[in-house]
């Protein structure tokens, strides 16, 4: 388990955002009175952003608007079990505890750095990779990608050309920036009616007439797709992982297409059913 990172449960949204940047982290414990109460993560901090419809700006809307109540274990708890306790709840941290006092936090990144210390040579990608995955064309409208992250509940859509080939990926962090950028400014130009249209910038990812119409995703993507092989050891994938600070990859077939994706969900997905 690692030290905590924490936030004050008094902060905005704009705090939460640029802390999440800065620190490169996916989540943050949230504390209040001088004791740890909850957490809020990069993930729910996306669908948020995306869905909220208020014309708030980042520094207006309060944290304790979105994060969540703890799921703690004791110190003792076997990590096995800690795998299926995060697959169960369907999140991607447990407080660990010591005499019901919070001492660190155990997260998806912690399991899988285990599993590739653990069970070298022991699993390949194929058993564990998620057979489907998101895309989009990458000269879609950033609002039709936005929509589909947040109809499927996805953090990451594979950007394809009309050949057919993989040529970029979007992920929550890449919305986040963007998010930082424009959300702290009064207002947005419509660039569809600059005379007379202003929206406010997070509406404009939903919206067709906004910028999320007049962006395309390409401009925003990221090129550079990491990818392994279907019969890949499952623990240097993980290693991988960890190594480009990314939370999945694609999985490629023979002939080097993309067949999946792995994921450290799919990791810990294998470490809870090994002992």
């Amino acid at each position: 388990m690692n030290s905590p990172r924490t936030i004050k449960y008094e902060s905005s949204l704009g705090d939460v955002l640029k802390k999440i940047i800065d620190e490169k982290k996916s989540r943050l414990l949230v504390t209040q009175n001088g004791k740890i109460n909850g957490l809020v993560s990069e993930k729910d901090l996306g669908l948020f952003l995306l869905t909220d419809n208020s014309e708030r700006k980042l520094d207006e809307i309060p944290l304790s608007e979105i994060f969540k109540k703890l799921i703690s274990v004791d110190e003792k708890t076997e990590l096995h079990q800690c795998a299926q306790y995060m697959l169960k709840n369907g999140i991607g941290s447990l407080i660990i505890t010591v005499n019901n006092e919070v001492t660190g936090i155990l997260t998806k990144t912690d399991l899988v750095r285990y599993f590739t210390k653990t069970y070298h040579d022991k699993k390949i990608v194929g058993e564990y990779m998620s057979p489907y995955y998101a895309w989009q064309y990458f000269d879609t409208p950033l609002y039709k990608v936005v929509l589909k992250m947040i109809d499927e509940k996805i953090s990451r859509v594979i950007l394809r050309n009309h050949e057919e080939t993989p040529v970029g990926i979007v992920t929550f962090r890449d919305l986040f920036n963007m998010t930082l950028r424009l959300g702290r400014q009064e207002d947005v130009l419509d660039n569809t009616d600059p005379i007379i249209s202003v929206i406010f910038p997070r509406k404009g990812f939903i919206s067709e007439s906004g910028f999320g119409g007049s962006t395309k995703i390409n401009e925003i993507m990221s090129k550079n797709i990491i990818s392994v092989n279907y019969d890949d050891d499952l623990a240097n994938t993980g290693k991988l992982l960890l190594d480009k600070g990314i939370n999945g990859a694609g999985v490629l077939s023979g002939h080097g297409n993309i067949i999946g994706i792995i994921s450290k969900t799919d990791i810990v997905k294998a470490l809870a059913f090994l002992k």
